[in-house]
């Protein structure tokens, strides 16, 4: 047995496989928690998806995390490492009474952990439970909104009468990751209602629900639950571009959020790339040539450990098993198409050194909303502390850029999608 698996054996409390939730858990939020963010981008590791993730858990995780994360940073070489030192750390910090920390460190090591280990279901339990415990959850509600074969599990705060903001994620996250912008949010005096879709939480790990780019279906769906209209749409990460997607095709969106725009998802992926590899794969494609495809990309994964996580996550994603079926999946995820069909106001978000989505990519996207009721864009730069994607390293700036955007867009009134 590996010390990885001892450890987390010591650190967890391994679960038995979940029945299925009932339609509504008593569990929520307390408003009155305070959220922090943390603000300043960290050179932590040399790597640079390795950097932007140890900055990505110092978001959550609070300034105390800094001093942890920096004697880790160079005990990580591989995934092995990062498993084997987050849990360690989790360890460390819930001997503490460090619950916060604790949480997050669990977040990390099961992050990338593939669908294979069986560490990542308890880690990932663990994690859920530890967050409703710092964050009170049982002073609210949760509920779970049927969805075709199973339940997205969905978190309600009320915060006051300004309006409805819907909150989901992307391509890797958690919806317990968001309880302190959920806070924020409300706060300010906005009821926040935050799911997960398909592909994503417990919708995949607990329901086996695999991720569509028909994101105004999980929409509709939430939106029929709570009998809820005039809403303010906010997708993270990927879920900007699903964000954008959605509001093409469901009225009840009266604003859209992309934090951070999301243009073309297999573009991002390949812009790392050569001209030629990406016309090759794009080429191999439309060809159907996927032995080779799925040669050439496995030789390049043992090569990147971005593109190795990025492979594997996308295949426990979409529902596939192969890299050319993740790449032929990820193709459909992009606004080009449905841009034009969106009427409703909407705010761009970007870091203009996004390591995962070009910067073309946000004057793509706003090119491409040329019927948008409003259009309002935002890139952030080095001197925010914002510069990388979804903002980490100042995400509270970001949110402030969108409760100034939404109190602006409240003197205005909404627009008749029926006369459009």
């Amino acid at each position: 047995m590996t010390e990885a698996v001892c450890m987390t054996k010591t650190i967890l409390e391994v679960t038995t496989k979940h029945s299925p939730a009932p339609p509504e858990i008593s569990l929520g939020l307390d408003p009155s928690v305070a959220p922090t963010f943390p603000v300043g981008y960290q050179h932590l590791h040399d790597d640079i998806s390795l950097n932007f993730q140890l900055n990505r858990w110092l978001m959550w995780a609070g300034s105390s995390a800094l001093t942890d994360l920096r004697t880790v940073a160079p005990q990580i070489h591989n995934y092995d490492d990062w498993k084997r030192e987050f849990l360690r750390l989790a360890g460390k910090a819930l001997a503490a009474g460090r619950t916060l920390p604790a949480a997050i460190y669990l977040r990390a090591a099961e992050f990338y952990m593939p669908s294979s280990d069986p560490n990542k279901h308890p880690s990932r339990q663990r994690f859920v439970d530890l967050m409703r415990h710092v964050y009170r959850s049982e002073a609210s509600h949760r509920y779970a909104v049927p969805y075709e074969t199973g339940f997205l599990p969905v978190y309600r705060v009320t915060g006051g009468t300004k309006g409805t903001i819907v909150l989901f994620g992307g391509f890797d996250s958690y919806i317990e990751n968001f309880f302190p912008i959920m806070l924020y949010l409300a706060r300010a005096g906005y009821d926040v209602v935050a799911f997960e879709g398909p592909g994503q939480g417990g919708a995949l790990e607990d329901y086996g629900l695999k991720m569509t780019p028909s994101w105004e279906r999980p929409v509709g769906a939430v939106l029929d639950y709570f009998d809820l209209d005039d809403v303010t749409l906010l997708g993270m990460s990927l879920g900007g571009c699903l964000a954008i997607r959605a509001a093409a095709f469901e009225p009840r969106i009266h604003r859209v959020i992309a934090f951070d725009v999301l243009f073309d998802f297999l573009e991002a992926h390949l812009s790392k790339t050569s001209m030629f590899a990406r016309g090759l794969v794009r080429l191999l494609l439309c060809l159907r040539a996927n032995f080779l495809l799925d040669r050439s990309v496995g030789f390049a994964m043992r090569r990147s450990l971005l593109l190795h996580w990025a492979i594997e996550q996308g295949e426990h994603v979409f529902g596939v098993n192969t890299p050319s079926g993740y790449f032929a999946a990820a193709r459909r995820y992009n606004t080009a198409h449905v841009s034009k069909d969106v009427t409703c106001d909407v705010l761009l978000l970007a870091g203009s050194e996004d390591h995962y989505v070009p910067l073309t990519q946000f004057f793509q996207q706003a090119a491409a909303l040329r019927n948008a009721n409003s259009l309002t864009c935002r890139m952030f730069t080095r001197a925010d502390q914002a510069q990388n994607h979804c903002q980490y390293g100042n995400v509270g700036l970001a949110l402030d850029i969108i409760l100034n955007w939404l109190n602006q867009i409240s003197l205005r009134p909404a627009p008749n999608h029926a006369e459009m």
